[in-house]
C-alpha cells in the first residue's frame, strides 16, 4: 500500500486564524482536490490527520467538523478522488494531548487503522508541528508553501532542515507521482 497523509487546514483547504467554522468556510485551495483525484489514480491511499482545536475553542462542534468532510468528500467525489481516513484531534493545545500534533498520537491511530508503521510515509503540511509528528514517526515530512506554510519556510528553524518544499499541494503531489 501506498500510503500518504496530508494535514487539512492550509494544504487542502483555505485556512484562517478565525478558524474553519461551518461547511460554507470549507473553501478548498485551488488545485488541491485534483491533486489528491490524481495521488488516487496512481495508487496512493490518502490519509488526513488535522488538530481541530476550536472544537475545544467551543467554535463548532463534531457534528459541525463531519458535516465539513462530508462537503469535502462530495468535492472529492466530484473529482474522481477520495480520502480513505479522516482523524482529528478536538483538543485545546493546553489539555497537553497526546493526539495533539506535533504530538504523533493522530499519526500513530492512521498507523493503527492501516496495520502498518509510518517509516518513510509522505506526511504533507503547512506548519512546523505537522513536520514534527512526521519525524516523531519515522515519516518524510514535506512542507507547502499554502496557509501558513510560506511563514514556516521563513521561520529558519532547524527543523526544516531536509524537507522538500513545494509551492501548494498540487506540486508535491506531482513530484511524489513522478518518483512512484
Amino acid at each position: 500500500m501506498k500510503l500518504i497523509i496530508l494535514d487539512r487546514d492550509g494544504v487542502i483547504n483555505e485556512d484562517s486564524d478565525d478558524y474553519i467554522k461551518s461547511p460554507e468556510e470549507f473553501i478548498p485551495l485551488p488545485g488541491s482536490l485534483e491533486a489528491i483525484a490524481r495521488l488516487n489514480r496512481a495508487g496512493w491511499t490518502v490519509a488526513v490527520a488535522t488538530n481541530q482545536s476550536g472544537i475545544a475553542r467551543g467554535y463548532y462542534d463534531e457534528t459541525t467538523l463531519t458535516d465539513m468532510h462530508k462537503k469535502l468528500d462530495r468535492l472529492l467525489a466530484e473529482q474522481g478522488g477520495a480520502i480513505d481516513f479522516i482523524v482529528w484531534c478536538p483538543h485545546a493545545p493546553e489539555d497537553n494531548c497526546g493526539c495533539r500534533k506535533p504530538q504523533p498520537g493522530l499519526l500513530k491511530e492512521i498507523a493503527k487503522h492501516y496495520h502498518t508503521d509510518l517509516q518513510s510515509v509522505p506526511v504533507i503540511g503547512d506548519s512546523l508541528r505537522d513536520l514534527q509528528s512526521a519525524r516523531a514517526v519515522g515519516s518524510n515530512p514535506i512542507l507547502v508553501l499554502t496557509g501558513k506554510g510560506r511563514a514556516t519556510a521563513q521561520s529558519g528553524s532547524p527543523e526544516l532542515s531536509g524537507v522538500p518544499v513545494y509551492q501548494d499541494l498540487s506540486a508535491a503531489v506531482d513530484a511524489l507521482v513522478k518518483e512512484s
